[in-house]
């Protein structure tokens, strides 16, 4: 117990010159005391790591040292902004909107024939050639460009409309009067 105690006494002795060494570095008493504090929690958790015999002094100036270190590389990745102006700056523009889109999309995308609905995917939106969609459909050139065009329409017609719901019954309404 007595090692522990002269060796908290040592470094007790050597707070003064801590904190002019401290003051040095930061121009600061607050920031020094600050930067005293932390060596001091360091030297103390880390002091089974020191060699007794040792310079004490050099140990602790330089757990000092690396820990200013430490916070200057920090604080330049910080932004001071005590007031709060940079904060209140800041803007991101608003996600809802697209989320909006994005499910109105998939909901008119489910009102087209399958047909349409396939053509459509794979010519606009996995951006494969008109040949390679006929292919993967096992159908003509020319039926692929007709149910993308269709889709489109449609696509439009839905997305335009208020409501999809109401495109959706007046083409039902449309079709029962045909027939």
């Amino acid at each position: 117990m007595t090692g522990e105690t002269d060796w908290r006494d040592d470094v007790v002795q050597m707070i003064p010159a801590l904190r002019a060494f401290g003051w040095s570095l930061c121009h600061n008493g607050s920031d020094a005391d600050d930067l005293v504090q932390d060596t001091l929690i360091k030297a103390w958790t880390n002091r089974d790591k020191f060699e007794p015999g040792t310079n004490l002094r050099a140990w602790l100036f330089t757990i000092l040292r690396n820990t200013y270190y430490t916070q200057v590389i920090r604080r330049r990745r910080e932004v001071r902004d005590e007031l709060g102006e940079y904060a209140g700056a800041l803007k991101t523009p608003p996600t809802q909107d697209w989320s909006v889109a994005m499910h109105a999309m998939q909901d008119a995308l489910k009102h087209l024939p399958i047909e349409h609905r396939e053509a459509l995917i794979l010519v606009g939106a996995a951006g494969l050639s008109y040949e390679e969609a006929a292919a993967i459909c096992g159908c003509a050139v020319g039926t692929i460009k007709s149910r993308v065009n269709r889709a489109r329409a449609k696509l439009l017609k839905i997305m335009d409309a208020d409501d999809a719901s109401d495109v959706m019954a007046n083409e039902t309404t449309v079709a029962a009067n045909r027939g």
